[in-house]
């Protein structure tokens, strides 16, 4: 993706933690003349290091299936917000400013790898279950369902794994505007009610 360096995010420790906390991804391969592409919530693992294992699963007719052995793409995409040019204190002084927006991404590459062994699908969706249930006051568990009515589930999937070779991280969070314009970008978000995206402009270096 286009990553001027001011946007730039390399830290690993950064990249992973923003991938388990918006671990929705659109799973993208090449195939034939186009691409096949699904929004999928995904486990990531450090192991191999240094990068990683993403694992999750499709249903078995989705033609992302027919991708063994592809070089996949995973897109994560983080908070994003619109930024308006009135929150910039440099509008009022000469008006040369436009819209923009913010958004934090990650892309995720490396090899995608199916597999539909039984055993080894039931611990998949017992993982990803546990990950996203563990917040609730009464968690559901896969044990909750009949195990026949599991067994019958698992045969219309397929799991996945995705080892990573390459990850690319991209936080555009007005870096390349003076101090004064940063300042004015943040209050005016706080004013809007988007805090979450005024903390991480707080946080984020200046322009390099």
């Amino acid at each position: 993706m286009y990553n001027p360096p001011a946007f730039r995010e390399d830290r690993l420790e950064v990249l992973q933690a923003m991938m388990r906390a918006a671990p929705l991804a659109n799973l993208i391969i090449a195939a034939g003349d186009g691409f096949e592409a699904s929004p999928l919530p995904l486990l990531l693992d450090p192991e191999p290091a240094p990068l990683g294992t993403l694992s999750g699963h499709i249903a078995r007719g989705n033609p992302l299936a027919r991708g063994d052995g592809a070089m996949a793409l995973a897109i994560f995409m983080g908070t994003d917000a619109y930024i308006s040019p009135s929150f910039y204190p440099s509008k009022r002084e000469t008006g040369r400013v436009v819209p923009t927006w913010n958004y934090v991404t990650i892309h995720a590459e490396g090899r995608l790898y199916f597999f539909d062994e039984p055993a080894r699908l039931l611990t998949l969706v017992k993982r990803l279950t546990e990950r996203h249930e563990s917040g609730r006051a009464t968690p559901w568990a896969v044990e909750d369902a009949p195990a026949d009515f599991i067994a019958a589930q698992l045969k219309g999937i397929v799991g996945f794994t995705l080892t990573l070779t390459r990850l690319e991280g991209k936080w555009k969070m007005s870096q390349n505007r003076t101090q004064a314009d940063r300042a004015g970008v943040v209050a005016g978000l706080r004013d809007s009610g988007r805090t979450d995206v005024a903390a991480l402009i707080d946080g984020a270096p200046a322009e390099r």
